[in-house]
């Protein structure tokens, strides 16, 4: 059962630029080895921290098939596929092989702020056109417009959608949701610094975009807090709160890329119209990061 191996820690890749902008496929490479020797259960490619929004359509082939050939089965891997044209959509799902992912992460419509009726269609419609389970992505915060708690249990019922990556902050919210759906309906935080609170209230995990910078201590943190263990899981966790912090300071990815550029795996490149985090939270971030590692 797929639900099962989703349990626990993911990532939500960064894509790493060289800097004449072009995908820099060894530090990738790079990248998905750091996360898996560091304990992380699972990766998510062309998510939003993936910079999917300024990728064409070839590159995002390229780079979802880089990472299913590096990953050789390994850990489980998630496909983003999102955005706020659903037929459009359905015509990349459409195209797609899907050899070697085993699930789905759809962002909701951004910009449009359809109703939750429309919601509800929409993510009908990308669950009946998957070959893969498809697991809801509700991040106001990016998308303008909130996925509610009812909208998600109505769409718990749906066959083929099989979780939802919660990121509206709203403990309410994911309390409904947690008592309303199936015990099978996987719950996966979508903000960092409350994953720990989040297992407490039965969640089963988190797609994480720290935890490619720091997979060791945050895939531990997250198995203490499965196992119950809140003493282990909050000494990890307070390890931690600082610099995830500083990571969204200036947005996302900006902040974990350089990590990971302090690290030695890939630049801190990003694609307009993002732009560099500024020098002085980088010296904090840089601090924060080689004290952790």
């Amino acid at each position: 059962m797929i639900q099962q191996k989703l349990r626990g820690s993911g990532v939500a890749l960064v894509t790493p630029f060289k800097t004449n902008g072009d995908v820099d496929f060894n530090a990738l490479g790079k990248l998905i080895d750091h996360c898996i020797n560091g304990g992380i259960e699972y990766l998510v490619s062309l998510g939003t921290t993936g910079e999917s929004a300024t990728q064409n359509k070839d590159e995002k082939l390229e780079v979802l098939n880089f990472t299913i050939e590096h990953t050789k089965g390994r850990v489980p891997l998630i496909a983003g596929f999102g955005g706020n044209d659903t037929r459009a959509i359905l015509k990349d799902i459409e195209d797609f092989h899907f050899n070697g992912i085993d699930a789905v992460l759809s962002v909701s419509p951004y910009y449009s702020k359809p109703t939750q009726a429309g919601m509800i269609a929409h993510y009908k419609a990308i669950a009946a056109a998957s070959p893969r389970p498809v697991i809801l992505y509700n991040v106001p915060g990016r998308t303008g417009a909130n996925v509610t708690a009812e909208t998600t249990i109505a769409l718990a019922k749906e066959k083929n959608i099989i979780g939802i990556k919660e990121a509206s902050g709203h403990f309410g919210q994911c309390m409904q949701i947690m008592m309303n759906t199936p015990k099978e309906f996987l719950k996966i935080s979508g903000d960092d610094n409350i994953t720990l609170p989040l297992i407490s209230l039965g969640f089963d995990g988190v797609i994480s975009v720290s935890g490619q910078g720091f997979p060791k201590v945050f895939s531990q943190m997250v198995r203490e807090a499965l196992k119950g263990d809140f003493e282990a899981a909050r000494k990890l966790h307070y390890q931690l709160v600082d610099v995830t912090d500083m990571l969204f300071a200036e947005g996302n990815p900006g902040g974990i890329k350089y990590v990971l550029e302090v690290l030695g795996i890939c630049e801190s490149n990003l694609r307009l119209p993002l732009v560099s985090i500024s020098d002085g939270l980088k010296a904090k971030i840089k601090a924060a990061t080689l004290s952790i590692v």
